[in-house]
């Protein structure tokens, strides 16, 4: 049985999606922004280089490809890719599909106004798409 829990703020913070090979996926719960968080299924690692090889390889590879298919659907300017771990020491990956004129372009989204939660009904249809985005991806190499 694996040991791995995901940290108590992430989960304050966003909402399961579904689990890819090696991630749990996740909705930051900021309507402002088509906003992902991947976390690797990896008990006490913290920075990318904790991860064995191929498991490096296959971290990319998802937020590669759901972060593709994010920006195709929200027709975003950019994508983020991210990992920071200042407030979060354990290994997540940011993927966030900005906009010019969203409320935070051209800077980082984070610590910009306040978040916007998620309502019960736009939850669930963005958590539908969402997971319809990821069940038609193929994340092996």
């Amino acid at each position: 049985m694996s040991d791995f829990v995901v940290d108590p703020r992430l989960v304050a913070d966003s909402y399961p999606i579904t689990e890819l090979p090696l991630c749990q996926l996740r909705l930051m719960d900021d309507a402002r922004y088509p906003w992902l968080v991947l976390i690797p299924r990896r008990a006490g690692v913290s920075e990318v280089y904790e991860l064995s090889e191929q498991d490096q390889q296959q971290l990319w590879r998802e937020a590669a490809r759901i972060g593709k298919a994010l920006k195709a659907h929200a027709s975003g300017d950019k994508l983020n890719i991210a990992s920071l771990g200042n407030m979060v020491a354990q290994l997540h990956i940011h993927v966030i599909v900005r906009h010019q004129g969203d409320p935070a372009w051209p800077g980082p989204v984070w610590g910009q106004g306040q978040a916007t939660p998620y309502d019960k009904d736009s939850l669930a249809a963005t958590k539908d798409r969402i997971l319809a985005l990821a069940g038609g991806l193929s994340f092996k190499g």
